[in-house]
């Protein structure tokens, strides 16, 4: 039996460079000059924190992050942008989460996408990932074309241990 798993994993070098980059160039723009915004990103948590004057400042955080995050060719799919928070001194914050996993949510859409298909192919959930198996590998490509295709899953996925 042939199988491969569907797995959602972020590289967090990648992000951090992007952020690391972003950072710089806030530190250098001349909009942003004498302000307080500024970003950080918390490894452990894999969240990136935006601190940020006003709104206007904060969505050209937003662009110039995501900019950079497609230069490093991550999807912004990763990106799970948080409710803003009115700070102190009249800065706004805003948390980041990087989607890392799939959820049971996300896991159950692909299930469905899979079983809607009707391919002979069995999947099944594991933890944060789900394994296809199937008799040909045909029909495994063929699940790959299908799930790169839709647009109801919403997050970015790969495509893993790959046997025959």
């Amino acid at each position: 039996m042939a199988s491969f798993d569907i797995v959602n994993e972020i590289n967090v070098q990648e992000v951090d460079n992007a952020v690391n980059q972003t950072a710089k160039e806030i530190a250098t723009r001349f909009d942003f000059r004498g302000g307080q915004s500024n970003l950080e990103l918390d490894k452990v948590e894999k969240t990136i924190k935006i601190v940020a004057d006003d709104d206007f400042k904060l969505r050209s955080i937003h662009q110039l992050l995501e900019q950079r995050l497609v230069k490093r060719g991550l999807d912004l799919r990763l990106l799970d942008y948080q409710k803003e928070e009115q700070g102190s001194g009249g800065v706004l914050r805003q948390s980041v989460k990087l989607k890392n996993g799939i959820d049971k949510e996300e896991s159950k859409k692909i299930l469905r996408i899979i079983k809607d298909s009707k391919l002979k192919v069995q999947a099944q959930i594991q933890d944060e990932q789900v394994r296809v198996t199937a008799k040909k590998i045909d029909d495994l490509q063929a699940v790959i074309a299908l799930l790169r295709s839709s647009s109801e899953v919403g997050l970015p996925l790969q495509f893993t241990n790959m046997r025959s």
